[in-house]
């Protein structure tokens, strides 16, 4: 049986365009405001969405995102309650496919079994774990595909074709291209060189790639949109919550950037 995410993809690919991938921090700046963004992602245009797991340490994230998880953790969130947030969606939105994405250490403590069976139970799709190489697949991905849930394998700029076939073994749902080397939110890469990578990860699996780090704007989304099967949007959209954590704008203000985001997309492909 086919997952969310896979059908999602195969209905964009039927559409004859590109996705929008967004990421925002489960809990920021507070549970109700983040709920209240989640619930207006698909209707603003969101294709896949991804929840980022607050975690105390996010080694791979700049300070965005960073700043992001500690104002969640500040206000109670837990990946418990990461799980209640998408069951509140799931009320409402049973076709959008979501991707908790963060860090092993949470899960861990969870217990992975449980983890996996309350997150599918939740109406979780995937996973990106990024501190879990193909090297580690036994504790997570390979449970994870078991349980008939996706897990979703990062690949950079640095990731050769020595190493790439390694990465994509048992990678599900769709590659995530990092398109610059560094943390979360710090630069973008020039379209030409993404799609030169995007062709490299295709000649070793037969998956869709979505392409992230450094997109902020409709017209950097459509230049992607036109190189890879979808663009993902994180710091852009985090840093809009954190500019109005205390005036209430945030929902609108993030899904007015997500609508025009995804009228870039939707353009790239007519």
């Amino acid at each position: 049986m086919s997952t969310r995410i896979e059908r999602r993809f195969q209905a964009l690919k039927d559409e004859g365009r590109a996705g929008l991938v967004t990421f925002l921090t489960a809990g920021d700046p507070d549970i109700e405001t983040a709920t209240e963004i989640l619930l207006g992602l698909p209707g603003a245009g969101a294709d896949v969405i991804e929840i980022g797991v607050p975690f105390s340490d996010p080694m791979a994230d700049g300070p965005a995102i960073q700043a992001a998880s500690l104002r969640a953790i500040k206000g109670g969130m837990t990946l418990a309650k990461v799980l209640d947030a998408v069951r509140t969606f799931r009320v409402q939105d049973d076709d959008t496919p979501i991707v908790l994405m963060g860090y092993y250490n949470p899960i861990y403590i969870y217990g992975v079994e449980r983890f996996l069976k309350d997150a599918k139970e939740a109406g979780v799709d995937g996973f990106i774990v990024v501190d879990l190489p193909p090297e580690e697949e036994g504790e997570l991905c390979l449970p994870c595909l078991d349980a008939g849930l996706n897990f979703i394998y990062l690949t950079a700029p640095t990731t050769d074709d020595a190493r790439l076939p390694r990465v994509v073994e048992h990678a599900s749902g769709f590659i995530y291209f990092v398109s610059v080397t560094g943390v979360t939110g710090t630069k973008s890469a020039a379209t030409s060189d993404v799609a030169a990578h995007v062709a490299r990860i295709k000649r070793h699996a037969d998956l869709p790639v979505a392409v992230g780090f450094g997109i902020r704007t409709p017209e950097q989304a459509a230049e992607i949109a036109r190189v890879a099967d979808a663009a993902v949007v994180g710091s852009a959209l985090v840093d809009i919550v954190a500019a109005n954590a205390d005036n209430g704008e945030a929902p609108d203000k993030v899904l007015a950037l997500v609508s025009d985001l995804a009228k870039g997309v939707r353009q790239a492909r007519v």
